[in-house]
């Protein structure tokens, strides 16, 4: 996709997403990623360091939400920055299916035409917390 910075305007919506994940998933990703912190499969020893359940992984969760950003500019390399903060963490309860849903929604933040970029905004959710915040990326058109 192409994208013309002059059709772009500051709180134009990219798009939307509803991310299941499961205790499957969790260990999908822990399998990939190296992380086998029992707080992203065992529900019992989560609950004993203080968690409220199994949680998903941070960067699961950060990887999850930008898909929005990369279904809408169509190339993954276009993404030349993208940084956010940690605020709750998403429990994923022990059930069949989706044991919780990630919300993500974004929108222009910023154009620079200067530097051919725009800043995309993510609001991202889960049971109707933020979970993360200052979810950003920055995107180069082509």
């Amino acid at each position: 996709m192409t994208v013309a910075l002059n059709e772009l305007t500051v709180g134009q919506e990219i798009g939307t997403a509803s991310i299941d994940v499961s205790r499957a998933d969790l260990v999908r990703y822990a399998g990939a990623s190296g992380d086998f912190n029992p707080i992203h499969w065992n529900g019992r020893f989560a609950e004993q360091v203080g968690l409220p359940g199994v949680i998903a992984h941070g960067m699961f969760t950060m990887g999850a939400a930008v898909q929005v950003v990369t279904d809408w500019i169509g190339n993954p390399a276009a993404i030349v920055d993208y940084q956010t903060r940690f605020t709750k963490p998403v429990v994923v309860e022990d059930v069949d299916g989706p044991g919780a849903t990630i919300e993500v929604a974004g929108v222009i933040g910023a154009v620079d035409e200067a530097n051919s970029t725009v800043r995309v905004d993510l609001t991202v959710t889960a049971a109707g917390q933020k979970v993360l915040v200052k979810a950003q990326a920055v995107v180069r058109a082509w």
